[in-house]
C-alpha cells in the first residue's frame, strides 16, 4: 500500500479487545471514538474467545456480533501466504495483515514487535500501556 492509500476503517486486532475485557480505559476510549468504523477478522473473534472461560464466552460472543465479521477467503489466504514469506510472520498475524490491508482497513494494535508502524503505514498503536 502507497502513502496514497485511503483507509476505509479500522480491523482491530485481538490485544485491542482483550484490553477493553481487561478494562483498559484507553482500549474503551478507542473503541468510543471510533464507532461504526470498526470490524473484526475471524483471526481475532477466535483469538479472544479462545481465551475465555465458558462463563464469559456467551457474553463476549455477544458482544463480538456488534462488529462486522471479515472472514477468511481464499484472497485473505492467498494474500497471507504471500506476507508471510515476505515478513516471516506466524500465519495469524499475516492473515490479520492480509484481512486488514485487502479490505483497506488500518490495523489497529499494540503488538509492534510483528507490525512495526514504522515500517508498516497502514499499521496505528491507538494507545500504550
Amino acid at each position: 500500500m502507497t502513502g496514497s492509500t485511503r483507509f476505509s476503517g479500522w480491523l482491530l486486532d485481538s490485544v485491542i479487545l482483550i484490553d477493553l475485557l481487561n478494562g483498559v480505559d484507553r482500549a474503551e476510549r478507542f473503541l468510543q471514538e471510533r464507532e461504526g468504523s470498526l470490524s473484526i477478522s475471524a483471526i481475532t473473534r477466535a483469538e479472544v474467545l479462545a481465551g475465555l472461560d465458558a462463563e464469559r464466552t456467551e457474553t463476549v460472543r455477544g458482544f463480538l456480533d456488534r462488529f462486522p465479521l471479515h472472514p477468511i477467503d481464499a484472497e485473505v489466504a492467498d494474500e497471507a501466504a504471500r506476507l508471510k514469506r515476505i515478513h516471516r510472520w506466524r500465519l495469524p498475524d499475516a492473515l490479520q495483515a492480509a484481512c486488514a490491508l485487502l479490505h483497506k482497513h488500518r490495523l489497529a494494535t499494540r503488538n509492534t514487535k510483528d507490525f512495526d508502524p514504522r515500517k508498516l503505514p497502514w499499521v496505528e498503536v491507538p494507545y500504550r500501556i
